[in-house]
């Protein structure tokens, strides 16, 4: 089971990546259009006039889809914000009961907002609704996308719930331990 997750975790950050990655390549490719069109300009020759078509609207869903996309693999590598001070001055049976408390919630969130955005994914897909801008996108894709996003972050958090009843720790406080140490050495 811990492959599985650790592959699902690593699987969503490749796939954030891969969304970071398409988003520099179209903007790149725009550039690329302008300049060329700035310099056929300059020699007088008939200008190619290259332009990404929604650019602005696409990148915009793609960015969306890499935020939420990342959000388990984040987590469960520590570097989420997250305030330490109350739980570094408690003791370790009160730091776990905080912890199972604050992944208890973070459960219920997460919970509440997947199931929000897979049912206004599920209207979208009944209402057949697009983008408004010059590319018609069917609105049902990047919901969808920002839907899984966000179940694999709730499946992150029930993970290391379960990691702190069994460990008395989450599995990030190891990376969180070490910031703190590298900050104080």
């Amino acid at each position: 089971m811990r492959l599985l997750l650790d592959r699902l975790y690593a699987l969503a950050l490749g796939v954030a990546a891969a969304c970071l990655v398409t988003i520099a390549l179209l903007v790149g490719a725009q550039v690329t259009g302008r300049l060329y069109d700035i310099i056929v300009r300059l020699f007088g020759l008939p200008l190619s006039g290259f332009i990404v078509e929604g650019l602005p609207e696409i990148c915009g869903y793609l960015l969306a889809a890499s935020s939420l996309l990342a959000l388990a693999g984040t987590l469960k590598a520590g570097a989420h914000i997250r305030i330490t001070m109350l739980l570094q001055a408690t003791p370790p049976a009160f730091r776990r009961a905080l912890e199972l408390v604050a992944h208890g919630l973070g459960i219920a969130l997460t919970a509440f907002a997947t199931y929000s955005l897979l049912a206004l994914t599920l209207e979208s897909i009944r209402f057949s609704e697009v983008s408004y801008g010059l590319v018609p996108v069917p609105l049902a894709l990047p919901q969808s996308v920002m839907t899984l996003g966000m179940a694999v972050l709730c499946i992150a958090i029930c993970d290391e719930f379960f990691t702190v009843l069994r460990r008395g720790r989450p599995s990030y406080s190891a990376a969180e331990d070490a910031i703190s140490l590298g900050k104080e050495g």
